[in-house]
């Protein structure tokens, strides 16, 4: 994790509460005090709520798990799509659709719905429907695209929520608590943070504060994930790497039957069993030759294949 300068967050304003009428009381232990009628949030207590959250996104994303960017304010918008592309994670941006966890089958079924749009608009076959039906068509296409867009490529549930203001996205918090997600969130003075996981006192109101906030939080992803990339690598490395579980014996036998099934080819594809080849070699009408009929002597070679005696006819 990169080095978290007080003098940073204080110029970006992370210290600032809301009013002291609109605070919660289990804030107080975040509070250092309050000036002009509003909180000051202690910048100790944040320092701890980053670093905790640090620690702890970097060890679930180096697992190979995955990261929600949940933020839907005005001046969280574009910092929440643009952090979340710069670590490759998911977001949502415009609004959190009831049932994107618990029911989270149905929202695939959209995604796949979004997909075959995508196609007809792709290959031109969305142009041979009637006007009124090609407006809907494209109504349809620009909804689920604002609202589901950034979890697009979201193939499971994350292994953790990242949100601004828990008052305004309540409904993710409690989807997530439902299903056991874990919850990462800035939380203001005017937030309980016994609903989250791990809270992030600050304020989450400024552009600067979310900037600053959010960058940490993106810097340790990506550590994480450079760590998920480097094992995979050398897990990949190390199988290309290992011998023939049959040996180097196994190896040779392996290659010497191959050459002979080559050679047996080259002359013709025909493999000679032992047996039939000493009965032909001790025949006395030559290599290759049946013994006569009627001449009372079995040849050699049928010695070998009489049947028992149990299945003989008997006379």
């Amino acid at each position: 994790m990169a080095i978290v300068d007080i003098r940073e967050l204080i110029e970006a304003g992370v210290h600032f509460g809301h009013r002291v009428s609109r605070w919660h009381p289990k804030m107080q232990p975040y509070i250092y005090g309050k000036r002009n009628l509003i909180h000051i949030v202690d910048l100790r207590e944040t320092l701890k709520g980053l670093i905790r959250a640090a620690n702890f996104l970097t060890r679930l994303t180096a697992t190979g798990k995955d990261v929600v960017f949940v933020g839907t304010k005005r001046q969280a918008k574009a910092l929440i799509v643009r952090e979340a592309q710069r670590c490759g994670m998911h977001w949502v941006s415009e609004r959190w659709l009831g049932g994107t966890l618990t029911n989270y089958h149905t929202i695939r079924e959209r995604l796949k719905r979004l997909e075959e749009l995508d196609a007809m608009e792709t290959d031109g076959t969305i142009e041979s429907f009637s006007k009124k039906r090609l407006s809907s068509l494209r109504r349809q296409r620009r909804k689920i695209t604002r609202n589901l867009e950034g979890i697009r490529n979201m193939k499971q549930l994350p292994g953790c929520l990242v949100v601004l203001d828990i008052r305004r996205e309540y409904i993710a918090v409690k989807e997530a608590r439902k299903v056991g997600i874990p919850v990462v969130a800035v939380v203001d003075t005017d937030c309980d943070p016994g609903a989250v996981d791990i809270p992030i006192p600050g304020n989450d109101d400024d552009y600067r504060s979310i900037q600053v906030v959010l960058r940490l939080i993106t810097d340790a992803i990506m550590e994480g994930r450079r760590t998920y990339l480097d094992d995979k690598e050398a897990q990949e490395k190390a199988r290309l790497a290992e011998p023939s579980p049959l040996g180097p014996a196994g190896t040779a036998q392996s290659e010497g039957m191959a050459e002979a099934a080559k050679t047996a080819e080259g002359e013709g594809g025909r493999i000679s069993s032992p047996e039939v080849g000493l009965g032909a070699e001790t025949s006395g009408n030559g290599a290759g030759e049946e013994p006569p009929v009627g001449s009372g002597e079995p040849a050699a070679g049928e010695a070998l294949f009489s049947p028992p005696l149990s299945s003989q006819r008997k006379t």
